[in-house]
């Protein structure tokens, strides 16, 4: 059998997503050190047309001609090292496709090294987990366009669907692919944060029990914040320990780790000049949840405050959804404000109806909110940030006032909100026609001689201070 394409990496995503390509009719051949994984390829595809190696020459042998092969190594050095190891082996226009959560730089740096040698690298953002890599994940394409035309017949038909639109798309030369996946899981930071804010003020504030948390989360995912992450928080609070019968929430420790890719975000976000603070606050809050040890000596030092405010608990639930509607809106225009000033910045022309299309579907952060966002980048695709379309604005403007009381509340009781108080943020500041920075202009020009510009004339100014600190 010559095999159509090949995949690099046989763990959990590299299985599934050789799976999900052989159900849709091309032959998979593929490889991986552990011959355990290699063997669960082949018996787990019940007679698909797949198979297993652990020798790379063999694999390369297996393959149709011009050769084709996904990487699902960890980021970083793996990645460089299989690279390193296949290109002498490669042939010109032989195809790779880093489907994994490479850097966009270190994509860049490899495409150049690659092209070189006549070898066309994509690098491809994958979301959607074990489940989406199986049956249907979204898929975000970057790289020589090239390339692209070669392996999207099977891309598009692996993807998840929403109507008859694929969730697979070229979105640009170079880095664009791994760079919208990059903001991708920046958005799941400051997605993730809030909902878990929402449950933290239910829990102190409302003393709602965990079922009641569990039907309270279903009952929102039916509304305008439907999305996958709040059906599994749902799922999440119904879940029973196999092993003592408690919530399974309540036995798990309070400490949220990281890969990076949140991170690398708000890099960008500081390097572009782009305010994202609830991915931010997203970032920032798994850090300070490692600070457990820390954490419980100040709770003894710093006790919260001595009452929280007496609230109803369906007044506090019926807040907390406008709230959360506002908060995860604010994440996705922060996400989207980044990707627009990436594309100029980067010469990566990012169709953003495109994003938000390919993500309503298979991917992590899928929600009933991106067809909006797909709306509004379809009626003005250049949009610096889509709060300032007039129609977007217009069903935004509501959850407001839910938002500044939830804050309220969250700020009198001491129950840290840092996403939803970032969001609250960010709302106001985004929109203030007038600011305090004049006062920070001139700082910066006592101190440093930095100079200001003013209101009334054009150009740069310095004031000769007669008193210096």
């Amino acid at each position: 059998m010559n095999a159509s394409i090949g995949v690099i990496g046989l763990g959990v995503m590299g299985r599934n997503l050789a799976q999900n390509l052989a159900a849709h009719g091309f032959p998979v051949a593929g490889l991986d050190r552990d011959a355990q994984k290699a063997s669960a390829l082949v018996r787990e595809g019940q007679g698909a047309e797949v198979q297993g190696f652990t020798d790379p020459d063999r694999f390369l042998d297996a393959l149709a001609r011009p050769r084709a092969i996904i990487l699902l190594v960890p980021a970083g050095a793996p990645v460089d090292a299989v690279i390193g190891e296949l290109k002498a082996k490669l042939a010109p226009t032989d195809t790779l496709v880093d489907a994994g959560n490479s850097h966009f730089c270190d994509t860049e740096r490899r495409q150049q090294e690659l092209e070189a040698a006549g070898i066309l690298l994509i690098g491809m953002g994958t979301s959607g987990g074990e489940f989406g890599a199986r049956h249907g994940p979204s898929l975000m394409g970057g790289g020589a366009k090239e390339a692209w035309s070669r392996v999207s017949g099977a891309f598009e038909a692996i993807a998840a669907r929403v109507g008859s639109d694929p969730c697979a798309a070229y979105l640009g030369p170079k880095g664009a692919g791994h760079y919208v996946k990059m903001v991708h899981n920046g958005i799941e930071y400051g997605l993730m944060q809030s909902i878990a804010d929402s449950y933290a003020l239910l829990k102190h504030l409302g003393a709602s029990t965990d079922e009641e948390l569990a039907d309270l989360y279903s009952k929102w995912n039916e509304g305008e914040i439907e999305g996958y992450l709040l059906e599994i928080t749902g799922q999440i609070f119904r879940r029973r320990d196999e092993r003592t019968g408690k919530p399974l929430v309540d036995l798990v420790l309070d400490v949220a780790r990281q890969k990076g890719t949140g991170a690398w975000t708000s890099e960008e976000g500081m390097h572009l000049g782009v305010p994202i603070p609830t991915i931010d606050a997203g970032v920032s809050f798994r850090n300070l949840s490692a600070l457990q040890e820390e954490r419980l000596a100040a709770e003894r030092l710093f006790p919260a405050p001595p009452a929280a405010p007496n609230l109803d608990r369906d007044l506090l639930a019926s807040h907390l959804e406008q709230a959360l509607f506002l908060a995860m809106a604010l994440v996705y225009a922060q996400g989207m404000s980044l990707l627009q000033r990436a594309s100029s910045a980067y010469s990566y022309g990012l169709p953003l109806e495109t994003v938000a299309r390919i993500w309503r579907g298979g991917c992590i952060i899928r929600s009933r909110f991106l067809e909006e966002l797909r709306q509004v980048f379809g009626r003005n695709p250049g949009l610096a940030n889509p709060l300032l379309d007039a129609e977007l604005a217009a069903k935004l403007r509501p959850a407001e006032k839910a938002l500044r009381e939830v804050c309220g509340w969250a700020a009198q009781s001491g129950v840290p909100a840092p996403a939803l108080q970032s969001a609250l943020w960010y709302w106001d500041a985004y929109r203030a026609g007038s600011l305090a920075s004049n006062l920070i202009q001139l700082q910066r020009d006592y101190f440093g001689a930095h100079t200001y510009e003013r209101v009334d004339l054009p150009g740069s100014f310095h004031t000769e201070w007669e008193e210096r600190g």
